[in-house]
């Protein structure tokens, strides 16, 4: 596919975005969004994956289902995303967020198990990178919860954040190089 059919194809998937970013939160979501998420580490280094809608690198995890602990959802969310069964260590970060698509994450320490990375419908790229040399093209809001876990501290990290304009600006730029040079951007 060429460069203009790959950036038409971006339109709708920015529209989607904007609207779960900025729309949906504040009409029809009842409680505050809370995501889980892992930084999975091994002797390959750290696991991160590549979702199928906006292209950048980032963090496995997702939702609680009904029910389901966030531990629960977590392990379930990382098994399906990459076919890596974990085992959680620690919480290290809470994350209250704010601005484009409230939502609180928690981050989560943990090892692998066992499965080895795959591609899912989800997450089209699996890859084991040094925690020294994540791509350039991992979202920026992964890069202190990352650092935060990859620290050895006992206490878990709370930071309150604020995605504005510079946020959703650097996620368009990486996205867009990702597309642009069919995900081989670092």
């Amino acid at each position: 596919m060429g460069l203009a059919g790959r950036l038409g194809r971006v339109l709708p998937v920015y529209a989607k975005t904007a609207w779960w970013g900025l729309v949906q939160p504040r009409t029809s979501e009842r409680a505050p969004l809370v995501v889980h998420q892992a930084v999975v580490l091994s002797e390959r280094g750290v696991l991160l994956s590549v979702r199928s809608d906006l292209r950048g690198w980032e963090l496995p995890g997702g939702n609680a289902e009904p029910g389901e602990s966030g531990e629960e959802a977590l392990r379930r969310e990382v098994r399906e995303e990459t076919g890596v069964e974990v085992e959680v260590e620690r919480l290290s970060g809470v994350y209250r967020r704010s601005g484009f698509r409230p939502h609180t994450a928690r981050v989560y320490r943990c090892r692998p198990l066992g499965g080895e990375p795959r591609p899912s419908s989800e997450t089209p790229l699996v890859q084991w990178f040094a925690p020294e040399d994540v791509p350039g093209t991992l979202f920026p809001w992964y890069r202190g919860p990352l650092e935060d876990a990859l620290a050895d501290r006992s206490d878990v990290v709370e930071r309150d954040e604020r995605w504005g304009i510079g946020a959703i600006s650097a996620g368009i730029w990486i996205d867009l190089r990702m597309r642009l040079s069919d995900h081989r951007a670092r």
